[in-house]
């Protein structure tokens, strides 16, 4: 399992509640992946990954990396 540092504030939280997605949710879903999975996104050309939270809630996860380590989250919204 990887470990990240996630870069949150005010905005990125916000805009991810207006998908309906805790900062928990998508934590599970980049934690829980496989990084390497990780695609690229048709919309935007950052990393998108695929997976479940904790709850079996399946989610598309979009973000950045600044580095090894640090994400920083986009947006996120759920899959079928």
């Amino acid at each position: 399992m990887p470990w990240y540092e996630f870069v949150w504030n005010d905005e990125i939280v916000n805009h991810l509640a207006e998908h309906g997605v805790t900062q928990d949710e998508f934590e599970d879903v980049l934690t829980n992946g496989d990084p390497d999975m990780a695609a690229q996104s048709r919309s935007s050309d950052r990393l998108i990954q695929f997976g479940e939270t904790a709850e079996g809630r399946r989610l598309a996860c979009v973000y950045e990396m600044i580095d090894d380590i640090t994400v920083l989250p986009t947006t996120a919204y759920d899959i079928d």
